[in-house]
């Protein structure tokens, strides 16, 4: 007996449908994608609707209602340009965070200076260091998203999600740092953001 043919995952359903709009480079309905998408890129009608959404909401398909019709379509220009804007936010969220666990690290060795507690400042060394080691390898990532051409950008939402967990694993960390800053020297929360400058919206990126 002949083994099930695997469907499609969501990520290559997404880059299936991109694939369609960017070689028609024409403006569709949904009952058209519904009817062309099975026989041209092989995903079924019935995820048509649904992955097509998940595009717009990610600003790789446009739609627009267009008198009494919502039509949908994507050019790799357009891709491209989002491509772009993704990786300059990123860069941008990197380079504020290293700044921010630069200056935290930087204070919380002058605090620490002259302590008895020798393990601490070690531990904390190596906090820093391994946080520079993540930077690194998320800015050789970034770079190599820089690089990638329209026929890859379905692929760009789960890099960049990958980028986003690592940003968010910094902010973990100087957040950590701060409970911890609380507990070993009874320092107030906004003592320890005014002092090290942490911004008091820090929070996690979504």
């Amino acid at each position: 007996m002949a083994a099930r043919k695997k469907g499609l995952s969501l990520e290559e359903k997404r880059a299936k449908m991109l694939e369609l709009f960017y070689e028609s480079k024409e403006f569709f309905q949904m009952k058209e994608l519904e009817k062309i998408a099975p026989k041209k890129k092989g995903v079924i009608s019935q995820s048509v609707k649904e992955v097509t959404q998940s595009l717009v909401n990610d600003g790789l398909v446009e739609c627009e209602k267009i008198g009494t019709f919502v039509c949908y379509w994507a050019f790799p220009s357009k891709a491209s340009q989002t491509r772009k804007r993704r990786i300059e936010d990123l860069e941008h969220s990197i380079r504020t965070t290293e700044t921010k666990i630069a200056e935290a690290t930087v204070e919380l060795q002058k605090q620490l200076k002259g302590k008895e507690d020798s393990k601490i400042r070690s531990e904390l060394l190596a906090l820093y260091e391994k946080l520079q080691e993540e930077e690194k390898d998320l800015s050789e990532r970034l770079d190599k998203y820089a690089q990638c051409n329209s026929e890859v950008i379905a692929q760009v939402k789960v890099r960049a999600e990958k980028a986003r967990e690592n940003v968010n694993r910094w902010t973990d960390n100087i957040l950590s740092i701060k409970k911890w800053c609380k507990s070993k020297f009874g320092m107030d929360e906004n003592v320890l953001d005014q002092q090290f400058e942490i911004p008091v919206d820090l929070d996690y990126i979504e």
